[in-house]
């Protein structure tokens, strides 16, 4: 009998050709090695087969189809790959599951929630420690200037000039790169966070921007971790689709807010859109459209701007 097909050196070249590209394909990878290995556990002989990626999308826990929608996108183009190597790979068709992507209501902070946030973290273990401090300014620089939580943590000492008020974001999301401008006010919160860092004696032993006690780097997951001590200690309770207030939910904040500033000051958004997309390093306008969420504040400005389009009749 011959040994079940293993997808397994398809899926590293087909990793390396596209990473050559610029593409992380994190997730995407880690998705495609689970599905090698199913395709093991079943004993699948042969070429990839639409049957083999329903057997696959359809085995997830939650049974939630918009995840074996996801997966299905992440084999497609594993899929052309293959192909052209063997003529009997079976691409699986487009939307076999449904759309594959559902964008979920995010929380919108308010601003009373972004300081009660920020006044919790004195309260994070130890006391007067690093980890507080740290948290405290990594989440108010994302609702600042909406960076994702990684390019945060990611930051290193020589990518922040706070004479010059300039943020160098290093191969982020997609591999790119990006200068981010911060406010005054921002480049004074980090200055106070830096006196207070620098007088730690471990604090120097890393290159990181933001440490933990005992000269730790703030890593994206201690970070998030100490974030859902602080909501459960706040006892939020979310007002968008996902369980509970998210620490991304922070960059859509920021994105809401801005639109809601540039309303009240009469600029034309969609010229001002295109600059918050390259701000927030996003490869299209679309995808910062995705972040907009039809807050109150927002749709009130939207019906005041309907009704004197109209000529104030109601």
């Amino acid at each position: 009998m011959n040994a079940p097909t293993s997808f397994s050196r398809w899926i590293d070249d087909y990793l390396a050709v596209r990473r050559q590209a610029g593409l992380a394909l994190k997730v995407e990878g880690e998705q495609l090695r689970r599905f090698a290995r199913f395709a093991e556990q079943v004993n699948h002989h042969g070429p990839l087969t639409v049957q083999l990626a329903i057997q696959w999308a359809s085995s997830t826990g939650s049974g939630r189809r918009l995840t074996a929608a996801r997966r299905i996108e992440v084999l497609r183009p594993f899929a052309s790959y293959c192909r052209q190597f063997d003529s009997a790979t079976e691409i699986p068709p487009r939307g076999l599951f449904g759309p594959a992507r559902h964008r979920l209501t995010p929380h919108i902070f308010t601003d009373d929630e972004i300081l009660d946030l920020l006044a919790a973290c004195d309260h994070l273990y130890p006391p007067g420690g690093l980890r507080g401090a740290s948290c405290a300014t990594i989440f108010g620089l994302i609702a600042a200037t909406g960076l994702r939580i990684s390019e945060a943590t990611g930051l290193a000492r020589s990518d922040v000039d706070l004479e010059q008020r300039l943020l160098y974001i290093r191969c982020a999301k997609l591999g790119k790169s990006r200068w981010v401008p911060i406010h005054s006010t921002t480049a004074d919160a980090l200055h106070r966070y830096v006196k207070k860092r620098d007088r730690d004696p471990l604090a120097g032993k890393t290159d990181s921007f933001f440490v933990f006690d005992y000269g730790r780097p703030a890593s994206t997951r201690s970070v998030e971790y100490a974030f859902k001590l602080l909501r459960a200690a706040l006892n939020w309770r979310a007002r968008g689709d996902h369980p509970a207030p998210r620490l991304h939910d922070l960059r859509h904040s920021f994105v809401c807010h801005r639109l809601q500033d540039w309303y009240a000051r009469g600029l034309n958004v969609d010229r001002s859109i295109l600059a918050l997309s390259t701000y927030l390093g996003h490869v299209k306008v679309t995808n910062t459209y995705w972040y907009e969420t039809a807050t109150p504040e927002l749709l009130a400005i939207a019906a005041r701007r309907f009704v004197r389009s109209r000529g104030g009749a109601s």
